[in-house]
């Protein structure tokens, strides 16, 4: 893995061959848990805070479940900005502790993260600090987008179809863009939510912008009650894909991806994972929204830097018990 931008790493692109064999054609999982803060938000919040730096800036203040603030905290030490970051109260305390470890400020406000974001919003106006957007903004997927370069230098040939998490679509944005670029616009993308973070399937299927009353998933990463325009905006594209999965489907990913891969990712990725796991590509290939049989499947295996062993275990006693499931 060498460094591109001084803050992201060039991620491997492994083959998996459990889920190769188990939808019938080659799996391509992009590593993106192996970036130095554990998730691909690195790349673009790196990217921001880099044009932010070349301004004067009395700092950086970021709301964030966790990956972004990690991404902002380590970019701004490394460019010797202050660092403020306000966490809604459902992140895990290793996230907080991990923030704290980078050198950041750390300030905890609201149950969601939207009620974090509109503290971050007015301690940038009053303490004169830039904000540092966790997903909506060109910049942010500007620096996304050099997963797909990344994917157009390593793979034999176009994907098939890539699959990815949505939460406020910063990342779904970031590949799109980078579709476009490497002349890619074409690839079926597949985009996975869970059920209570579902923010642009329930858009798409309202035919506009819908803000959820409340975030019920544990994959808190995911959770933004309203998605970014822009990434509607992809999504009524034909070669987008919108699916959600509950979290019980999500857990079971996590679980399977760690036996399978040794890798232990955050629920949130799970979400992406699920979609060979759980059937979604068998469906929508007997439903003839995919091709079948499909050129190779690409996997971006967002990572997340809020999952450790004590989360894994407290998230499937959490999850399993719900009678509903």
């Amino acid at each position: 893995m060498s460094k591109q931008n001084g803050f992201h790493v060039v991620t491997p692109l492994l083959e998996s061959t459990a889920m190769s064999k188990q939808i019938g054609t080659t799996v391509y999982l992009k590593m993106e848990s192996s970036q130095p803060t554990g998730s691909f938000k690195i790349r673009g919040i790196g990217y921001m805070c880099q044009n932010v730096r070349k301004k004067y800036s009395k700092g950086v203040i970021c709301s964030s479940g966790g990956n972004a603030g990690m991404a902002t905290a380590y970019a701004a030490r490394q460019l010797k900005l202050p660092a403020t970051i306000v966490l809604p109260s459902s992140t895990p305390q290793l996230v907080a502790q991990k923030l704290k470890d980078q050198g950041a400020m750390v300030k905890v406000v609201g149950k969601v993260w939207d009620d974090a974001n509109a503290e971050a919003l007015r301690l940038a106006e009053s303490e004169g600090l830039t904000v540092i957007h966790p997903f909506n903004h060109p910049l942010v997927w500007k620096g996304h987008s050099s997963i797909v370069h990344e994917l157009k230098a390593s793979l034999p040939s176009k994907p098939g179809a890539i699959v990815v998490s949505i939460g406020g679509g910063g990342l779904f944005c970031g590949i799109m863009e980078g579709l476009d670029e490497v002349g890619w616009g074409d690839v079926p993308v597949l985009c996975m939510e869970t059920v209570g973070a579902d923010c642009l399937s329930v858009a798409l299927k309202a035919r506009d912008l819908v803000t959820l009353p409340d975030i019920t998933s544990e994959a808190t990463c995911l959770g933004a009650k309203t998605a970014c325009q822009q990434a509607f905006e992809y999504s009524k594209r034909p070669n987008v894909i919108s699916e959600v999965v509950t979290d019980l489907q999500a857990l079971e990913a996590v679980e399977l991806f760690l036996d399978e891969e040794r890798v232990l990712v955050e629920l949130a990725c799970g979400a992406s994972l699920a979609a060979v796991y759980s059937g979604v590509i068998q469906r929508l290939q007997e439903e003839g929204r995919l091709p079948k049989p499909l050129d190779s499947l690409v996997m971006i295996v967002c990572g997340g830097g809020s999952m450790n062993l004590a989360q894994l275990q407290h998230l499937q006693a959490v999850i399993r018990k719900r009678p509903h499931l």
